[in-house]
């Protein structure tokens, strides 16, 4: 057995480097390389995507994140995953417009993956196995909104714990100070903003949520069965 162990581990090292083709649903084109990192040893993957031809020609003007909009039909999805969580569908197109740029392939530096850029763990414990698939992606990354409005009550540390983590929100009491996390509640607040001005007519919204500047900070208290409650003032 221990001789077959080596032998695998050997013929993967030959390898090198392979890929092996993703279902990306109609219109869209993926690969996931893995390689063996020469450091490590480790198998490492990498996925790589785009539009196809096919969906792509006649389409002279409009970017690539048009065509992945579009093939992996996102608003119909936000649409339902925001009825069936209810969350405000602006809020979700600017998450995942920041988050991924709706490339349903996308995979950051630290693993989080698909438009809404889940880790393995968020994905995990949302019960999806393909953080890939546009519609598991979604409706996962949908209920976390979700989960965070209720559990923060205000959209702003909604955004923050949804980029650093909702510990990471409770320990500081507020917007995390890390750069990154900041930066990401000010651009999302931003792309929320420009949704609900175009969605208005352009008159705007007067709500301080995601991108206003009243501080509300979070009041923590563990109740007589030691349960964690936090709310805003």
């Amino acid at each position: 057995m221990r001789i077959c162990s080596i032998l695998a581990g050997v013929a993967l090292l030959t390898l090198g480097m392979s890929q092996i083709g993703i279902a990306a649903g109609p219109g869209l084109k993926a690969t996931s390389v893995v390689r063996v990192d020469s450091r490590s040893g480790r198998l490492v993957r990498k996925v790589v995507a785009r539009p196809s031809m096919a969906k792509s020609r006649g389409k002279a003007s409009g970017s690539v994140a048009d065509a992945w909009r579009a093939s992996a039909r996102v608003d119909e999805l936000v649409e339902e995953a925001a009825r069936k969580y209810d969350v405000d569908p602006l809020l979700i197109h600017s998450v995942i417009q920041v988050e991924s740029n709706y490339n349903p392939f996308a995979l950051s530096p630290k693993g989080a993956e698909g438009l809404m850029q889940l880790i393995p763990g968020t994905a995990r414990r949302f019960g999806i196995d393909n953080s890939f698939d546009p519609k598991q992606n979604i409706d996962a990354g949908v209920r976390y909104l979700k989960y965070l409005q209720d559990m923060f009550q205000d959209d702003r540390l909604t955004l923050a714990a949804y980029n650093a983590g909702e510990g990471a929100v409770v320990r500081h009491q507020w917007i995390p100070p890390y750069r990154e996390t900041q930066e990401y509640v000010r651009r999302v607040g931003r792309k929320y903003e420009e949704l609900k001005k175009k969605a208005d007519g352009g008159t705007g919204s007067n709500s301080p949520n995601a991108s206003g500047t009243e501080y509300r900070p979070v009041i923590s208290f563990i109740d007589a069965e030691g349960r964690l409650h936090l709310r805003t003032r």
